[in-house]
């Protein structure tokens, strides 16, 4: 069964082409003389590295988006972009100094995520395959996965995913670590991550039906600052449903 996933646009305005709600990825991308489709990939970037409120991500050179990225904000979609190896690179957009710097190979028709983490000049690219084509509509579930980027690279983390009185994610989860998605009841969830190094947050999320998210546990042990205390987010990349039209 062919799946196809429904997307939510935010504010930022893609660079190269946009996936909003109730349009199917294309998977290609067009030349500008009307030429045979190229072959495309879906990507989705988000700044979470705490000391970096302007964050610019750059594909082969070419930027993802027109304006930087926010410390925890995102693309808001996934764009397309062309497949192959690239090189992967973030820079700090308020001096122009390069952060991260990393090759990563694209693959057409899948979707993937790139979280920018790190503090203290010590940054990182996280690329994470989004496995959509393993999910299933036909239990009404919503899905959810976390990512760990808690600058805590010596404790690892306990993530507690939280949903009818039983744990659904029990994890220790070392610093970067992308989870898989899981299966959850829609409705209220309880999250929670704890560490020995005085990490300590949780918060409630209500999801919907059918729908897909990612937590973000992101913040600096210790900062007292609102903005880079550790802190739960979390985004929803979209909405599954099946695809009975052909492609």
């Amino acid at each position: 069964m062919n799946k196809a996933l429904n997307y939510l646009r935010r504010s930022l305005i893609p660079v190269i082409a946009v996936i909003s709600v109730g349009i199917l990825f294309t998977a290609c991308l067009k030349d500008k003389d009307n030429g045979p489709d190229i072959p495309a990939a879906g990507l989705m970037a988000f700044n979470l590295a705490p000391d970096q409120p302007a964050l610019v991500v750059r594909l082969s050179g070419n930027s993802l988006t027109q304006a930087p990225l926010d410390y925890t904000s995102y693309t808001g979609v996934y764009q397309n972009i062309y497949t192959g190896s690239r090189p992967v690179e973030a820079f700090d957009y308020r001096n122009g100094s390069r952060l991260t710097s990393t090759n990563y190979t694209f693959e057409a028709n899948k979707y993937y995520s790139l979280f920018v983490i790190g503090t203290d000049s010590a940054y990182k690219n996280i690329v994470s395959i989004d496995n959509f084509d393993s999910l299933t509509t036909t239990d009404g579930k919503a899905y959810v996965r976390y990512i760990n980027a808690i600058t805590d690279s010596v404790n690892n983390s306990t993530v507690t995913v939280t949903a009818n009185g039983s744990n659904v994610v029990n994890d220790n989860a070392a610093y970067g670590t992308v989870s898989e998605f899981k299966a959850v009841t829609p409705g209220q969830i309880s999250v929670a991550v704890k560490n020995n190094n005085g990490v300590n947050a949780s918060r409630d999320i209500t999801l919907e039906q059918k729908k897909i998210y990612t937590i973000l546990l992101v913040g600096k042990p210790g900062a007292t600052d609102d903005k880079q205390k550790v802190q739960i987010r979390f985004i929803a990349n979209g909405t599954v449903t099946d695809d009975t039209s052909k492609q």
